[in-house]
Order: structure tokens, then C-alpha cells, then sequence
């Protein structure tokens, strides 16, 4: 078994249930796991010698690796595209359907690696990515071979829409697929690549796109086989004013009511966005412990909303972040979403106390840590194995540098608080299931000239067959 030792950390902060901080602490991460975790007055000098690798940690915070809860990873084809930058959710989508419907096996393989080399440089070991278009071929086994050959932990949602344009449905009706293609394909999917055991590098969740594009029936026959096989249900919902709109036209109920009625809430499910949940959805999903993904990035690209994090915390939500797509956000950077998680929350507040602001400390920089490893790892349904450096524990670590010009002056007072306060670095090792795959600030698994290279092809190639 391969053995890493993080040696003598400027600070380690595990994230426990005490969240305790350790100076000069060390790492033994053996196997995939985290081993131990040596206090600083203990002898390592024998250690030293017997170690595969030893990583010299004293500049560096080091905390338990990112979780990204919520992402379409094919849309770093999109970044920035013209004719959506300044469009808001629905007309956002209308403008982008036609050019993703051009997408290709390649496409979705190459996309999914820049964007999980991305989450990767920021600190994030573990991210799901909800691929919901299905064009000219593209499987969603594109995306799980793009996890496999980068390194990072995954779980691949299967995504679906069924109900098109000429059925009241917003996307163009040659991009949804047959009901029970979508259930028989999802079943393949979880047969194949779902792994149950603990510390498994890849999962497999069932993930309807949203209420406006898939039927009632769908919901209900993909939440049963979720369940049959106990695997976990994944959805956009509430994510802005025209989403509340559609459901009440739609369907005569609210976005927590459509939920609860197709049996779409309990302790196996996560929902994105939910920016617009009304304060009955928030206690639902507070008493199943429904989860949910939180993008504020991406929230406030398209001007959906603030989501009332505090409020829906202290009721009990289970809550992680999710970068959301890289074409709603434009970026894929984990440290930064708890940075902007952290500063929304702050000025949401504000604007709900109408400007007497009397809350900063109500979201504090460890509570966008802990949103972005214990949060996330709780909404995965993997809290028993990450977001937390503890022995016997998963070894996903991020080690971020303190001595850099972003840092500097702040992570001599405090380098955890600094991690969220001062602009977000990369890291300099990013560390899953105990191999290293950030090394020294550069992706140590796939060459990265070549790939950026290709996927700007790609994107060019994408853009122009819609026109």
C-alpha cells in the first residue's frame, strides 16, 4: 500500500464535530485512508524514512478535500457565450438547447476533464455532474471514463428530460428522450457503475432534469427505481420566480408540494437551487432531510435570487454547494462558491433586515468551510466517509499554500479564516482517495496543454453548428 505523509502543517483543520484546528500536526494517509493523525509533539523521525512520499506541509492549511454538490460539466464548452450573457434562467436555456444538441461523445469526454481539472486546482476532491442532454450518441459513461482517467471521486447523476416544447415543456422537442428509454438506460447505468462500498470512487444517481421538462410520471417511476436499486435522487427545483410560475400553472402546487407528491424528498434526495422555497418547503425538507445543492454563483449570474442560507440552516436543511454549470457561472471554482456563499449570505441578510444589517458573524468563513466538506458530504450520503480529516476516513485532501501575495497578511492571523476571506488561490496539492493529483499548483494526471488545446476546438466546433 502506498503510503503519504503531510509533514508539520502550518495548520490542519479536520472539520470534526469540536472543529478542531492543529498546528504542526502531521498526516499519514496509508491504503486510501487517513491513517493517523500525528500531533506535533510526537517523534516522526522513523516514520520519515518508511514513507512513500513525504510532503513538507509548514506553509500550507490543509483541510479536508471540497465537495461539489450540483454541476453540468459539459457547459465549459459554453462559457460565455454571447447571446446569453445577460439573459435570465428560461430564455438562458432557450438560447443554449440548440447548441448543445450538437454535442458529441468527445465533446462531453473532453469538457468533463477541463471542468473537473477546474474543481480539482480549487481544492475539490468529490464533485456530482448532472448531464441531462443526450445527443448524436453521448452516454453518460462519457463522463464517468473522464472521472476514471483525472482521478477525481464521482457521482454521476443520470439526467433526463421528456416533455418538449410541443408537450408545454420548455426545451425543443429534438432533444428529450422516451420515458422508458431514460428508466432502462438508468437502470444500465447503475448495474454497470455504481459502487455501494465504502470509499468507492464512483456513484450512479437517478436525476430527472426539472419540472419543465419531464412529466409527473417520469418523477414518480424514477424515484421507485432510485430506490430499488438505493441509489439517490437528484433534481433542479424552486430556482427562480418564472420555475415557481411554471409549477403553479403547470401542475396547480408549489415546488416543495410537486416534490413531496411524487415521492421526490427524504434523506436519499438532493435538490438544486431552491432559491424560491417557501417557508412550508423549507420545513419539508428540514423534517426528511431533503438536501440541497446551493450555487450562488450561478444565482447571481442569472439574478434567480438569494437563498436564505442562514434561515434555512438553523431550521435544519442539510445543505452542500454546488458550482452549477460552467456556462451559468463561468467558472468552476470550489473555494471561491464557500467565498460567495459566505459574502451572499452576509448581504442577503442585510437586504432582509432592510439594510440594518446586524448579522456578518452569522455566516462566518468555517461555516462556508463546513458548507463545502461536511455540507456536501452530507448531501452525497457520504458523511460517514468525507468531508472530515479523521482517521479511518477517506484520504481526500486539499493543502492550500499560506505564503502567496493572496494570503499574505492575513493567513499570519488566521490562515483558516484567510482561506474564505482573501482572494481564492488555487491549491497547491489536491489529494483523492490518497493519490496525488494536484501537485505543486498543476494537474499530475492528464497533460493539460493538449486538452485545453482540444476542447477550445470543440467549443469553436460546437458554437458553429448551431448557426
Amino acid at each position: 500500500m502506498t503510503t503519504l505523509l503531510i509533514h508539520r502543517a502550518r495548520c490542519i483543520a479536520t472539520q470534526d464535530d469540536a472543529n478542531t484546528e492543529l498546528n504542526d500536526a502531521s498526516l499519514l494517509l496509508k491504503g486510501g485512508r487517513i491513517e493517523r493523525i500525528i500531533p506535533a509533539d510526537e517523534n516522526i523521525d522513523e516514520l520519515l524514512k518508511q514513507v512513500d512520499e513525504v510532503i513538507d506541509a509548514r506553509r500550507h492549511v490543509v483541510v479536508p478535500g471540497l465537495i461539489n454538490t450540483h454541476h453540468h460539466m459539459v457547459q465549459s464548452l459554453t462559457r460565455a457565450v454571447p447571446q446569453v450573457q445577460n439573459a435570465e434562467l428560461f430564455s438562458w436555456l432557450k438560447g443554449l438547447y440548440p447548441i448543445w444538441a450538437g454535442l458529441t461523445p468527445e465533446m462531453v469526454l473532453v469538457s468533463n476533464q477541463v471542468a473537473m481539472a477546474e474543481l480539482l486546482l480549487s481544492g475539490c476532491t468529490t464533485s456530482s455532474d448532472h448531464l441531462y442532454i443526450y445527443p448524436n450518441g453521448v452516454r453518460l459513461d462519457d463522463s464517468i471514463e473522464a472521472a476514471h482517467t483525472i482521478g477525481m471521486r464521482f457521482t454521476a447523476t443520470r439526467g433526463s428530460m421528456s416533455v418538449g416544447e410541443s408537450q408545454g415543456g420548455l426545451p425543443p422537442d429534438r432533444v428529450v428522450e422516451k420515458e422508458a428509454f431514460i428508466l432502462k438506460e438508468t437502470q444500465r447505468l447503475i448495474e454497470t457503475y455504481h459502487d455501494a462500498s465504502f470509499g468507492a470512487m464512483t456513484h450512479v444517481a437517478v436525476a430527472p432534469c426539472s419540472p419543465f421538462s419531464v412529466s409527473q410520471d417520469l418523477m414518480r417511476e424514477a424515484a421507485k427505481l432510485a430506490r430499488a436499486h438505493k441509489v439517490r435522487l437528484h433534481t433542479h427545483l424552486a430556482e427562480n420566480d418564472h420555475d415557481i410560475a411554471y409549477t403553479k400553472e403547470k401542475f396547480n402546487c408549489t415546488p416543495a408540494q410537486y416534490a413531496e407528491d411524487l415521492g421526490w424528498v427524504g434523506s436519499d434526495v438532493w435538490h438544486a437551487h431552491c432559491v424560491k422555497l417557501d417557508d412550508e418547503g423549507t420545513y419539508l425538507f428540514a423534517r426528511t432531510r431533503t438536501g440541497i445543492a446551493h450555487c450562488p454563483c450561478s444565482n447571481m449570474r442569472l439574478a434567480s435570487g438569494i437563498l436564505p442560507l442562514r434561515k434555512m440552516l438553523d431550521a435544519g436543511v442539510p445543505i452542500g454547494l454546488g458550482v452549477d454549470g460552467s456556462a451559468s457561472n463561468d467558472a468552476a471554482h470550489l473555494l471561491n462558491e464557500a467565498r460567495q456563499a459566505m459574502l451572499l449570505a452576509r448581504v442577503g441578510r442585510a437586504l432582509d433586515d432592510f439594510g440594518c444589517n446586524h448579522g456578518p458573524a452569522e455566516m462566518t468563513p468555517r461555516d462556508a468551510l463546513r458548507l463545502a466538506t461536511r455540507g456536501g458530504a452530507e448531501v452525497l450520503g457520504r458523511a460517514h466517509e468525507l468531508g472530515q480529516i479523521k482517521e479511518g476516513y477517506c484520504a481526500d485532501i486539499a493543502m492550500f499554500r499560506t505564503d502567496t501575495l493572496s494570503m499574505a497578511g492575513g493567513a499570519v492571523h488566521d490562515p483558516v479564516g484567510a482561506l474564505l476571506l482573501c482572494a481564492s488561490d488555487n491549491a497547491d496539492y489536491t489529494i483523492v482517495n490518497g493519490r496525488v493529483v494536484v501537485r505543486k499548483g498543476e494537474i499530475a494526471t492528464v497533460d493539460m496543454g493538449p486538452l485545453i488545446e482540444r476542447h477550445n476546438q470543440l467549443a469553436m466546433q460546437l458554437a458553429l453548428a448551431a448557426h
